[in-house]
């Protein structure tokens, strides 16, 4: 489930071409600078609602709107029909696809989105892609950096592969759901229609169409009048 066609559909993207003779999705990301600097033609065909700061190799589609505050560094191709809402941060080497959403207090960097994602409240989203439609609670985080020393390593066949990625966050499939506070460790792959649960700290592999649960127990007692003071 690492080839590109296993988790994401090409279609859903202007930018299928990044994908090209990638035997990894992940691949992809090694390529995304020079994607970037082959194929950005700087425009803001956008709309602002109020203060916004771009950068000048910024390319933004019609019917985007980006909010009071927003940030996006550059370089940058962001698509049609978008909301960049107050205080995103968009840093170096993003593709947005159409009909995305990068809400309030979110991070992007070194990522792509697919049409339709949805990074929507105080998500921060580094060397990573999201498929279609893929969707992240508040407050997710996919984390880009291993704590020790290396690169990035995937389970292949049952033994550590190296992805050749100092950074290298996750691969969220079409459709999936990363519910609130979940955080996705580096190298994570999850697969098209997953679900991930609130607050899990999800690490490897979740296959297309699979549930992770956070399993933590919940006292419930009876609810009794405190002494007064």
């Amino acid at each position: 489930m690492f080839r590109p066609t296993d988790l994401f559909d090409l279609t859903q993207t202007e930018h299928a071409a990044l994908f090209d003779g990638c035997e990894f999705a992940w691949d992809a990301l090694k390529r995304l600078k020079d994607h970037l600097l082959r194929h950005l033609r700087p425009g803001l065909r956008n709309r602002c609602e109020g203060v916004a700061w771009i950068g000048e190799q910024v390319s933004i589609g019609e019917g985007t709107v980006v909010e009071d505050g927003a940030m996006i560094q550059g370089p940058a191709i962001i698509g049609r029909n978008c909301r960049i809402r107050h205080n995103a941060y968009i840093r170096d080497n993003v593709i947005v696809g159409d009909d995305c959403v990068v809400g309030n207090a979110c991070e992007l960097k070194t990522a792509v989105l697919f049409n339709g994602a949805q990074v929507p409240h105080f998500n921060y989203v580094g060397d990573s892609i999201l498929g279609y439609k893929a969707h992240l609670g508040a407050g997710v985080k996919i984390s880009n950096l291993k704590v020790v020393a290396g690169n990035v390593t995937v389970e292949v066949d049952g033994k550590p592969f190296d992805t050749g990625l100092r950074k290298f966050g996750a691969l969220v499939g079409d459709h999936a759901e990363v519910g609130c506070n979940a955080v996705l460790n580096p190298g994570s792959i999850v697969g098209r229609g997953a679900l991930i649960y609130p607050n899990v700290s999800w690490r490897g592999i979740l296959p297309a169409n699979m549930i992770a649960k956070n399993r933590a127990s919940v006292e419930v007692v009876t609810k009794r009048p405190r002494e007064s003071a």
